[in-house]
């Protein structure tokens, strides 16, 4: 009989193993080893099939992660960690997302100041505050110049950014934290800008000046993807138009735009109104003669059947607006109030000492009780408003309703209005394979629904400049008909920092000179160009062309990210690739579901239900936190739950203390597989075999839940039944032949569940790993496969016998004695077969249920135990 275990390993193996700690342990040596790290020149050299590249979503830098982070994010690094274990070179890099609005957003919130176009920069400015301006009213926001406000934005972004890494240190995400990027640094400025100019200069971008999307809060236009319709308390108001024969009654909930009305528009087939088509009725108080026409989009069954068409009050007027050839009536401007000036079609009108007094520049609101006050008092307000909900669009990160106001801006297609490019970007959605399947529905109902091209441009401060310029007429006006472009190898550039070639700075504004183009590119513009950036389509070096490695990475073979952004980020990222490279950007899209608060809520920093993951992974472990992501499904909603976390954290303690007490019998020199012998120590090979290949299929078919469950389950029955029946064995109790059988066996499970479980708990898995191991990582282990398990046993073995000790401690417990308690007599009862497979393991039956006497067998249905006789263990006298 050998000493329980060798020096080496006794050694290694800690008094006390626990999870305090584990993470800084490991952290720190990963990073110093550069455990995760691609290996570039290998890719250089080698297939592209030997590559397994990553398209990680860019969280936006601004605030802090949350739950829902932790949720989907872990689910992606527990596939990267797989992938790189089954031998591919892991392309996984990191981005930070931060232009945008919810990067401008906090600066405002953070330092209490508001950028202004108009004012000059200030090389020594310091903000009235860092950190405690949340209660400051936008009001009492101090203006700073453009320039000032982009300098801190990009001193936040840097400081939250250190937060999102250590954070995702600490949990444990592989990515290769060398090939960064932010979407603000200037390699993604040019990479973005790049492509824009590509998409100009083919024809896949332009520039219009249409009525679109506007958010009177923070000044910028919308895109449809960024809709949410909310409901939005209003009122019915029954108005009079005049006609020839008599009023004809339309409801409103906008009265406020009846001198923007340019039609009432019925249904076709709408009997009530068809005498009306083609002739004209004038507008209540304006008295401005406006024709009635049909379009099918009316609905018959609405209030009245018959509305009035105003330029703009919603999306349904800019379709009736163009299709119908209606000419623009716009009244609301970009602050949200009543133009200043008479509109020149009320001029001379009943109704212009109404707009002078009542209607000028006044808000929505406040226009909209002068306008229900006149209609008292004219008689054409018919009854009193009807309180209602309706349906408004909001942006999704704002707080009044949009309007829809006329302005400049720039557009890239992308099938909202060509049948041949939308059919080809329902095409690219079949080519990528989605996970979960079903949400490529999602993915083509979004783009064969829509009605628009993508808006590209913002009005807004903090993010990339677009790279286009106007040549300024000799009358002082933008020829924006003619756009100066730059030379790609001049990217990055800002056309309100720098002038155009062949201008000067003094010729900016003023005639033949030049100006500007003011806005910056919709953050998902440049985000939808991450596989590009990563990957270095656009050299970073300054070379000409890409980067030879883009083409060993592109298209990526995955993009994980979350189900309410395939509208946007996964659809935009298409659109680019279609144009650009005319192929997809990824051949795999892996869809998280979204992470719920108690009242079934996403969770998300907007909403202020978001859980923050410090706390809870100091007070369970990374490890925990992780099991607890792991065991959401791709395309599942699933529930915080504090309990799960309890249970991941239970599971980790539960491998190290089994891994201590399995490698406590000792080292076994040799090969391993052939000392494997006994039929106990065969079947729960034979089972953990059956265990290899669910893991594997499991993670193969992009469920890592259906891996971690085999995993875990046979973790469990490894610990509760395996570990207690060959306990004795391994200590000598049956010969060198049974003991050395019993400690191969150990080694070999315990080698194989280790890296099983090493997607889903890095730190544990390399602490247990270290114990054995002098170098290397478990995360650089090759995957288990079937080769490396002794085949030949019959899984069903271990689990009769498993259910004989479980009724054994039944009746222990049932009796109320101690666990060692001998039992001189029993008779087990049971299936035959059952029964069959506990007389192959008897012998370590007998020994761990201290079954010392004689063991008789009954057939029966339920395994059970009668006739059990049971002698306490005699406490020691003093």
């Amino acid at each position: 009989m050998t000493e329980h275990a060798s020096a080496s390993t006794a050694s290694a193996i800690p008094d006390r193993p626990s999870l305090d700690g584990l993470e800084e342990k490991w952290g720190a040596v990963w990073q110093e080893q550069g455990t995760y790290a691609f290996d570039r020149e290998a890719a250089l050299s080698g297939p592209r099939s030997a590559v397994f590249s990553v398209d990680t979503p860019p969280p936006t830098a601004s605030g802090s992660l949350h739950m829902g982070h932790v949720f989907s994010y872990t689910h992606t690094d527990c596939m990267a960690r797989y992938k790189r274990m089954a031998g591919f070179n892991v392309f996984y890099p990191i981005g930070w997302d931060d232009n945008g609005l919810p990067t401008e957003k906090r600066v405002q919130n953070y330092y209490g100041v508001r950028g202004d176009a108009t004012l000059h920069h200030d090389p020594s400015f310091e903000p009235p505050f860092r950190g405690d301006a949340k209660s400051t009213k936008a009001a009492d926001e101090l203006p700073i110049s453009r320039q000032n406000f982009i300098e801190l934005c990009d001193e936040l972004t840097v400081k939250d950014e250190e937060a999102f890494e250590s954070l995702f240190r600490r949990i444990g995400h592989s990515y290769d934290w060398s090939i960064g990027y932010r979407t603000i640094d200037e390699h993604s400025r040019a990479t973005s800008q790049q492509a824009f100019l590509r998409n100009v200069r083919r024809g896949e971008a332009y520039q219009s000046e249409a009525p679109g999307l506007w958010d009177v809060t923070f000044q910028t236009a919308v895109a449809q993807a960024e809709l949410e319709a909310r409901d939005y308390p209003g009122a019915y108001h029954r108005v009079a138009f005049h006609g020839a024969d008599g009023p004809v009654h339309i409801e409103t909930t906008r009265p406020e735009l009846i001198p923007s009305c340019v039609a009432l528009i019925a249904h076709p087939d709408d009997e009530r109104y068809q005498p009306l088509f083609g002739s004209t009725v004038r507008t209540p108080l304006f008295d401005v003669e406006v024709p009635v026409v049909a379009h099918p989009a009316a609905e018959m069954d609405k209030g009245a059947g018959i509305a009035m068409c105003c330029t703009f009050g919603d999306l349904t007027d800019v379709l009736w607006w163009r299709e119908l050839r209606l000419p623009t009536r716009s009244v609301i401007t970009r602050s949200g109030r009543m133009q200043t000036e008479l509109p020149a079609w009320l001029e001379g009108s009943a109704g212009a000492s109404l707009w002078a007094e009542g209607l000028a520049g006044k808000t929505a609101f406040s226009a909209r009780e002068a306008v229900v006050a006149a209609l008292r008092e004219s008689g054409d307000l018919d009854g009193e408003p009807k309180p209602t909900q309706r349906k408004a669009n909001f942006y999704e990160r704002g707080e009044k309703p949009l309007e829809i106001v006329t302005t400049r801006q720039w557009y890239i297609r992308n099938g909202g209005r060509e049948a041949d490019l939308n059919a080809a970007l329902v095409a690219r959605g079949e080519e990528v394979a989605f996970h979960p399947a079903f949400m490529r529905s999602r993915y083509s109902n979004w783009v064969q629904g829509l009605n628009g091209d993508w808006l590209v441009s913002r009005q807004r401060f903090f993010g990339v400049p677009i790279p286009v310029w106007y040549p300024v007429d000799a009358d002082g006006e933008p020829d924006h008909d003619h756009p100066i472009l730059p030379d790609e190898s001049s990217l990055p550039v800002d056309p309100a920092a720098n002038p155009p070639a062949g201008y000067t700075e003094d010729q900016r504004g003023v005639p033949g000179g030049f100006v500007g183009d003011p806005d910056i590119l919709d953050t998902w513009a440049t985000s939808s160009l991450s596989p590009q950036i990563a990957a270095g389509w656009r050299r970073q070096d300054g070379g000409e062309g890409s980067d030879p490695l883009f083409e060993k990475v592109f298209p990526f073979d995955v993009r994980p990210q979350g189900h309410d952004i395939i509208r946007t980020w996964l659809f935009a990222t298409v659109v680019r690739a279609h144009f650009e490279h005319g192929s997809v950007p990824w051949t795999d899209a892996a869809i998280s579901g979204w992470i719920l608060d108690p009242d079934r809520k996403k969770m998300s920093k907007s909403k202020g239900n978001v859980v923050t993951p410090e706390e809870l992974l100091k007070e369970h472990s990374s490890d925990a936190v992780r099991y607890w992501a792991a065991s959401g499904r791709l395309g599942a909603d699933a529930a915080y739950d504090v309990g799960q976390i309890k249970v991941g954290r239970r599971l980790a303690i539960k491998v190290l203390n089994a891994s201590k007490f399995a490698l406590s019998f000792g080292d076994v020199e040799g090969d391993l597989a052939a000392q494997v012998t006994d039929p106990l120590d065969l079947s729960v090979l034979a089972a953990l075999r059956e265990v290899v290949e669910k893991a594997t299929a499991g993670f193969e078919g992009w469920d890592h839940t259906r891996a971690l469950e085999a995993t875990e389950s046979f973790f469990w029955t490894f610990c509760d039944d395996y570990l207690e029946l060959v306990k004795d064995r391994a200590y000598g109790s049956r010969g060198e032949a049974g003991e050395a059988s019993a400690r191969a066996t150990l080694r070999i499970a315990l080698d194989v569940v280790l890296r099983l479980f090493a997607p889903v708990l890095p730190f544990v898995t390399e602490e247990v790993w270290s114990w054995t191991h002098e170098t290397g990582s478990v995360h650089r282990a090759a995957w288990p496969t079937l080769d490396e398990v002794p085949a030949g046993g019959d899984a069903a073995v271990l689990a009769a016998v498993g259910a004989a000790l479980a009724v054994v401690r039944k009746a222990k417990s049932e009796a109320k004695v101690g666990m060692r308690a001998e039992v001189p007599t029993a008779t087990l009862v049971g299936p035959a077969g059952l029964l069959e497979h506990v007389r192959t393991g008897e012998a370590d039956l007998r020994a761990a249920g201290r079954l010392t006497g004689s063991l008789e067998y009954a057939e029966g249905e339920e395994v059970a135990t009668r006739d059990l006789e049971l002698v306490p263990v005699a406490k020691p006298t003093a």
